[in-house]
């Protein structure tokens, strides 16, 4: 018989669970190597069941957890026989993983010899191996171009590592150190929460903690319908484009059609168009992930973000189309683009049935990795540019925040200190400032981008790649407002022409010196912009959030 719940054991138990990948994440913080991880904060942590459903996150990446249930599910069809010690990893896009770069660790947490959760850390690698440095390959035709594939595999078999596989895995790689520095780091944040899951089970005992937690997930179920069933029934339609896919397709069209009923949502993305030839595909994981962050950013905020709360959300999708890519091809830019993308595409459909929770669009993602050598080391480097965030769409609660970052992480990702990337690499930040105008004009304002001038103080010429979306397309507006303005991203050389970067190119050849003009997207606006107040818009001139006539050129 299941143990008897009172609301407060259930809710000592919930904060526990919370708590517990909030510490987690701040394990993985203090530890890893690389800056993707320790300044950005490129990853996410989550507790799943043997059942894969989601129980409880920390505050990270949204597109990260919400494909995580999908490859516990790959974990638990790989392996029937796993043991307390094991530690299990994957990064398969066709194996629950999103891409490549982002390296899952599942460590099992057993009570009264029984298997009851896993705690999950998932984290983006700065290398992955593959064609180009930095994971992302514009020029990619199949995966087998864009990094090693991981399908689950057991890294340490009841305690004992193996040391061939690990081996393997840093062969792979272009900065084997900093790899096994952060994959040490996911090892021990995993750890960690189950060393603290299994005092919670010890404190409470088993059935407890599994009666609370499925306590916990019908509550916010019921927490979510309460929500969807005030808003509008109906059929609504909408839908988002990527610029292109690099290799001279424009205008990909991401479509959703969704069905509101009492308090269910339907989402059908099977209209978008045919997968590409080029990373700008979705594995079917990320495609899940996707549509949870839309409705995650719809529903209330306070309701915690599990398996229940996506207990009213029905996802239909047509294999061999953008959204979701046949085996083989590449999906390196998925958890940015078509993420941004379907999410864009689901909330102007819902717009129509609850548009006060509809947000305007938030900017696009336009990442640039930088391979070259350290002229005070003579080390080689990896750098991956995440300063310079662009801007949040603007809401009925106010203007959009500034430099914060894209829809696929609200903020999850952070810019770090330009002066402690100008000690650990050869870069000094000219200029790192708000792009007044960015934002698009509504009654409530977008949140601006970025005017980044960032010169290579290299000695030696580099190799540059990019990789994102939003130079043509800028951040839509909604309900009246208008679109944030697009990226525009330069290369300025001594002795050749300054020339506008493209969102996806390989093998751009830097040189000492050399000046990365970038100005990034704003936010889209909220609501007519007649309906602005004059108030407001004195505030924005005074502050410079408007442009001038000198803004207006760049």
């Amino acid at each position: 018989m299941a143990a008897k719940i009172d609301p407060i054991t259930r809710s000592v138990v919930q904060h526990r669970l919370s708590s517990i990948v909030k510490e987690m994440g701040e394990a993985m913080l203090r530890t890893s190597y690389s800056q993707i991880l320790n300044s950005s904060r490129d990853f996410s942590l989550a507790i799943c069941d043997t059942s894969a459903r989601l129980i409880a996150q920390a505050d990270h990446l949204p597109v990260h957890v919400g494909a995580l249930p999908w490859a516990t599910l790959a974990v638990e069809e790989r392996f029937k026989d796993v043991a307390q010690g094991d530690v299990i990893l994957l990064n398969d896009p066709y194996y629950g993983g999103s891409h490549l770069p982002d390296l899952t660790a599942f460590v099992p947490v057993f009570a009264d010899g029984k298997r009851l959760l896993w705690t999950i850390v998932r984290a983006h690698q700065s290398d992955i191996g593959g064609a180009t440095h930095g994971a992302y390959n514009p020029g990619a035709t199949e995966i087998y171009q864009e990094g090693l594939r991981v399908p689950p595999i057991k890294l340490y078999e009841a305690g004992k590592l193996r040391d061939d596989l690990l081996d393997l895995l840093a062969l792979n790689i272009r900065n084997p150190r900093e790899f096994r520095g952060d994959l040490a780091a996911m090892l021990g944040a995993a750890h960690l929460g189950e060393r603290r899951l299994s005092r919670l089970f010890a404190e409470f005992g088993a059935p407890v903690v599994e009666a609370a937690v499925e306590a916990i997930l019908d509550a916010t179920e019921q927490q979510t319908r309460a929500v969807v069933s005030t808003w509008k029934d109906g059929v609504f339609y909408g839908e988002a484009f990527l610029d292109d896919d690099g290799h001279g397709r424009t205008d990909i069209r991401i479509a959703a059609k969704v069905t509101k009923k009492g308090s269910d949502v339907e989402v059908d993305l099977s209209d978008s168009d045919p997968q590409s030839t080029s990373f700008v595909n979705s594995s079917h994981a990320n495609m899940q992930a996707a549509v949870a962050m839309a409705f995650a950013y719809l529903i209330d905020a306070e309701i915690p973000k599990n398996t229940g709360a996506l207990r009213p959300l029905k996802v239909i999708a047509k294999q061999g189309t953008v959204v979701w890519a046949d085996p083989g091809r590449p999906v390196t830019l998925c958890t940015s683009h078509p993420s941004n993308e379907i999410v864009e595409a689901i909330v102007k459909a819902l717009s129509a049935s609850c548009p006060e929770r509809a947000m305007a669009g938030w900017s696009r993602r336009f990442r640039i990795a930088i391979q070259g050598e350290d002229p005070r080391t003579g080390k080689n480097f990896i750098w991956h540019l995440f300063q310079a965030r662009p801007g949040g769409g603007a809401s009925s609660g106010g203007d959009g925040w500034s430099s914060i970052g894209e829809w696929h992480s609200v903020g999850g990702l952070k810019f770090g200190s330009l002066e402690v990337a100008e000690v650990r690499f050869p870069l000094h930040f000219r200029t790192h400032e708000f792009r007044p105008g960015s934002g698009g004009d509504g009654q409530h304002r977008g949140g601006l981008g970025v005017s980044l001038d960032l010169v290579l103080e290299t000695a030696k010429p580099a190799k540059g790649n990019t990789a994102g979306d939003g130079a043509r397309h800028g951040p839509c507006g909604m309900l009246g407002g208008e679109d944030g303005k697009p990226h525009h991203y330069r290369l300025l050389s001594e002795g050749r022409e300054p020339r506008v970067l493209r969102t996806k190119e390989v093998g751009i050849e830097l040189h000492p010196g050399d000046c990365l003009e970038i100005r990034s997207s704003g936010g889209g606006g909220w609501g007519p912009p007649a309906k602005r107040s004059e108030e407001a818009r004195r505030r924005d001139r005074e502050q410079g959030m408007t442009e001038g006539p000198a803004e207006q050129r760049s």
